[in-house]
C-alpha cells in the first residue's frame, strides 16, 4: 500500500471528529490564501500558484520544487495545499524512514498511473537532506521525465545537502521564519475558528506575547504550546489562558523582554557593555536573557561583530574573525545549537584585551571630512592608467614602495589639508602594542613623527 499522506480515511475521521487531530493539523491551511507568511512565494503567477493550477498551470506549473526553510515555516503545509488543490495522486515519503526501494516503488506506480489512467503524481519528500547521494540519484529519471512532480522539503542548505543534478532540475524556493505578526494572526484565527479552539478560551496580551517569544518563528511550536495551555485552562474551568498557565504548561518562564521595545535595546546594550568591561559572567547572563526571550540569533551575532571592532580592534586581531565565524555558523544552524556558538564568541570577546583605537581613528577622520578637510588627491597618487593622464601630471613622480629598501617610500600620501593629521593612536594593550611600534617607525620614515604630526 502506498504511503499516502492524506488518505480518505484520515480525512473522514478528521471531519467527523476534528478533536482527534492535533491543533496544528486541524488549522493547516486548505488553500494558499489561508497560508500565513511567505508572501514572497504567494504572489499572483508565482510557481506555487501555478503548481496548484492558478494562472493557467501548464508545463510551468508542473516543475519540481525544493522548499528550503527553518522548521515550522510551512513546508508540509504547502505540500498539503497542493494535494487539496490538484486532482493529482499525492504520495508522501520521509527520508528518515524511506530508501531507494520505496522511491522506486512510488515512481513505478506513478508511471503506471500516468500511462494507464492519465493520472499524474505529486511526490512529497520530507527531510530530503537525509538522503544519500545514491538515494537522491534515484529521483533524477522521474524528475527529468516528469513521471512525478517532486515537492522536497529540507531545513539544510540545499547547495550543500542536495546533489547538483537534482537542484538544476528543480525550482528552489526559500521559506522565511514567520514574523510575530504572522504568528499573531495565526493564533487569533485559531482561537476563534471552529477547526481550532472555537472561542473556548481567550488569550490575554501578556500570554500572547510570551507565546510569540517561545515560538521563535515556528508556527507548529506556537500551536502546540497553545493547545497544551488551552487544555490546562479547560481542565480548571478557566475562561482564559493566563501567563502563569502558559508558563506552567510549557515549563519556561517568561523573560521580561520586548523584542520591539526598550528591553530589546537595554539588554542588548548591557551585553555589549559587559563585554567591553570584560565581565564575562554578566555578558553570559544578558546573552542568556536574549536567547530565552526568543531574540533573533542573527541580531545577537551582528552585535558581537560590531563589538569586536569597536571595543577590541587590534588588541586581539582574532576577535573579529571569531565573531564573523560565529555569525556564519549561527545563520547555518539556528537555535538551539546556536546558543553554544554565541556563548563561545561572547566569552572570547569578553576576555580579550580591549582597545577602541580603531573606533576613535575612523571617528576623527570622518569628523575632518565632514568639516571640509579633504582637498585634492596629490597629483603623484592619481590614476595614471588612462590616455592623457601623463599630460595632466597624474602619477608622475610616484615612488613605488616595493622598489625601496624597507618597503616604505617617503612621499606625501594625504591631501595638504590633513597632511600632518594623526588619526590612529594605538594602545599598548595585547597585540596592539606591536602595531604601536610599527606605527611609530613608519611615521618616522615618512617624516610625520614627533612634533610634525598633529593629533586629530
Amino acid at each position: 500500500m502506498e504511503p499516502d499522506l492524506f488518505t480518505a480515511a484520515a480525512e473522514d475521521r478528521q471531519e467527523k471528529d476534528p478533536s482527534s487531530s492535533p491543533l496544528a493539523v486541524r488549522m493547516r491551511p486548505r488553500v494558499l490564501d489561508e497560508v500565513v507568511g511567505q508572501q514572497h512565494l504567494l504572489k499572483p503567477g508565482s510557481p506555487l500558484r501555478r503548481l496548484v493550477g492558478e494562472g493557467g498551470g501548464g508545463p510551468a506549473g508542473a516543475s519540481s520544487v525544493i522548499l528550503w526553510g527553518p522548521p515550522g515555516t510551512g513546508k508540509t503545509t504547502l505540500a498539503y495545499v497542493v494535494s487539496k488543490a490538484t486532482n493529482k495522486r499525492f504520495v508522501e515519503l520521509s527520508a528518515i524512514t524511506a530508501g531507494v526501494k520505496e522511491v522506486r516503488a512510488v515512481i513505478e506506480s506513478a508511471r503506471r498511473a500516468t500511462g494507464g489512467f492519465g493520472k499524474e503524481t505529486v511526490l512529497f519528500l520530507d527531510e530530503i537532506h537525509r538522503f544519500s547521494k545514491a538515494q537522491q540519484d534515484s529521483l533524477l529519471p522521474a524528475v527529468e521525465n516528469r513521471w512525478v512532480t517532486l515537492i522536497a522539503a529540507t531545513t539544510e542548505n540545499p547547495y550543500f545537502s542536495i546533489i547538483s543534478p537534482l537542484l538544476s532540475r528543480s525550482l528552489l524556493l526559500t521559506l522565511e521564519s514567520l514574523t510575530d505578526d504572522d504568528l499573531r494572526a495565526l493564533l487569533r484565527r485559531t482561537l476563534t475558528d471552529e477547526r481550532g479552539l472555537g472561542g473556548a478560551v481567550a488569550l490575554p496580551e501578556d500570554a500572547e506575547a510570551h507565546l510569540l517569544r517561545i515560538a521563535g518563528g515556528d508556527a507548529r511550536r506556537a500551536l502546540t504550546a497553545l493547545e497544551a495551555a488551552a487544555g490546562a485552562a479547560n481542565a480548571t474551568g478557566a475562561a482564559e489562558i493566563t501567563l502563569e498557565t502558559l508558563e506552567a504548561t510549557v515549563d519556561r518562564a517568561a523573560v521580561k523582554y520586548d523584542r520591539d521595545g526598550d528591553q530589546h535595546y537595554d539588554v542588548a546594550s548591557a551585553l555589549i557593555k559587559s563585554i567591553r568591561g570584560s565581565d564575562v559572567d554578566a555578558a553570559l547572563h544578558y546573552l542568556a536573557r536574549m536567547i530565552e526571550a526568543g531574540e533573533d540569533p542573527r541580531f545577537i551575532a551582528r552585535r558581537l561583530m560590531i563589538s569586536a571592532s569597536e571595543d577590541i580592534g587590534l588588541a586581539d586581531p582574532t576577535a573579529l574573525p571569531t565573531a564573523v565565524a560565529a555569525a556564519q555558523a549561527v545563520a547555518m544552524i539556528g537555535f538551539p545549537e546556536a546558543a553554544l556558538t554565541l556563548s563561545h564568541a561572547t566569552i572570547a570577546l569578553a576576555l580579550a584585551p580591549k582597545s577602541n583605537a580603531a573606533t576613535l581613528a575612523i571617528s576623527a577622520a570622518q569628523d575632518d571630512v565632514r568639516r571640509g578637510l579633504a582637498g585634492p588627491v596629490p597629483a603623484h597618487l592619481r590614476d595614471g592608467h588612462y590616455k592623457g593622464a601623463a599630460k595632466l601630471g597624474h602619477a608622475q613622480g610616484y615612488v613605488y614602495p616595493h622598489d625601496v629598501l624597507g618597503g616604505i617610500a617617503a612621499q606625501q600620501y594625504a591631501p595638504d589639508a590633513v597632511r600632518d593629521r594623526q588619526y590612529y593612536t594605538p594602545t599598548r594593550y595585547g597585540a596592539e602594542a606591536r602595531y604601536a611600534d610599527v606605527v611609530e617607525r613608519v611615521r618616522e620614515r615618512l617624516g610625520r613623527a614627533g612634533e610634525g604630526g598633529e593629533q586629530a
